[in-house]
């Protein structure tokens, strides 16, 4: 599947959003407060946002639900998805034009100039997401099969065969878990 760069960015941002709170109860909140907020934009190195505050933080908590809710619901049909990114695209008030900034070529930016942060990562996330359902690849959107992970990511594999958020993390652990209990149940 080809992916440009703007796309990719958008997709990485909202992986990275979502997995700010994994599932599940004694997970830790990423996004506790306005400073994990600006860590969150200055890793994904999102352009164009002012000073951030308490609104910007539970506007972004409240976008992170919706995305959170399209992972969840991406295996449950298409017609679902696509009613949840419609839903946060036009309440994002999504204005696609064109720019080039910050040493990158022409690409497309959806936010409207001066947008906040939670609806430039709505517009620009959201019309990423699009894309994949467009293209018949909602499916991509999964959860790490690691049961003490759960973590979010796009699979973006040839043959769509990823399984795990990180293969050097929870693959490998997984892996190093069952060979050792093979090995244990050949010698006991």
């Amino acid at each position: 599947m080809l992916i440009n760069h703007d796309t990719q960015c958008a997709l990485d941002a909202v992986v990275d959003l979502v997995n700010t709170a994994p599932p599940g109860e004694e997970s830790e909140d990423r996004l506790a407060d306005v400073a994990a907020l600006r860590q969150f934009v200055e890793r994904n190195a999102i352009s164009d946002i002012g000073t951030l505050g308490e609104r910007d933080l539970t506007a972004v908590r409240s976008v992170r639900a919706r995305f959170t809710e399209v992972f969840t619901t991406a295996g449950n049909g298409t017609r679902h998805t696509a009613e949840l990114l419609n839903a946060m695209i036009a309440a994002a008030g999504t204005t696609p034009r064109l720019t080039d900034h910050d040493g990158y070529d022409w690409h497309v930016h959806y936010f409207a100039p001066g947008a906040s942060l939670a609806d430039h990562l709505a517009a620009d996330g959201g019309m990423a997401l699009a894309f994949l359902v467009v293209a018949g690849e909602h499916e991509r959107l999964r959860r790490c099969e690691a049961p003490d992970c759960r973590f979010a990511f796009v699979d973006l594999s040839r043959n769509r065969s990823r399984r795990y958020c990180d293969s050097r993390t929870c693959g490998n652990r997984l892996h190093v878990a069952a060979y050792r209990a093979r090995r244990k149940e050949a010698a006991g």
